[in-house]
């Protein structure tokens, strides 16, 4: 067990003012899957960009929008998204948002390992 205050964020360096925390890792013992939350400033952007899993999105606090494959969607608090594997996606604060992201061990990088 431990607490979410517990657990800093850190820079996403591909990003625009973008910051992660990694809440479950395969370092954690986690078998299957990983979770993490994003904290993305007003203004602040994840560019374009795709990998070979999916990943499941709630939007936990503010507004952005997601787009995926060319189509954009507006996302507030409580939005949930599904994000196939291969698709094209990007986000954008429109002011801070924070959302919860959990995808396969097989997405999580050596170091997290």
């Amino acid at each position: 067990m431990k607490h979410i205050d517990e657990i800093p964020f850190e820079r996403v360096p591909q990003a625009e003012s973008t910051y992660i925390k990694w809440i479950f890792s395969p370092k954690d013992g986690v078998p299957n899957f990983s979770m993490r939350i994003f904290k993305v400033k007003a203004g602040g952007k994840i560019p374009e960009h795709s990998h070979p899993w999916e990943h499941e999105i709630l939007v936990l606090k503010g507004r952005g929008k997601i787009r995926i494959r060319g189509k954009e969607y507006e996302v507030e608090e409580g939005d949930v998204v599904y994000i196939p594997p291969d698709e094209p996606h990007e986000y954008y604060a429109y002011e801070e948002i924070l959302f919860l992201c959990m995808i396969p061990n097989k997405g999580v990088p050596p170091e997290l390992r």
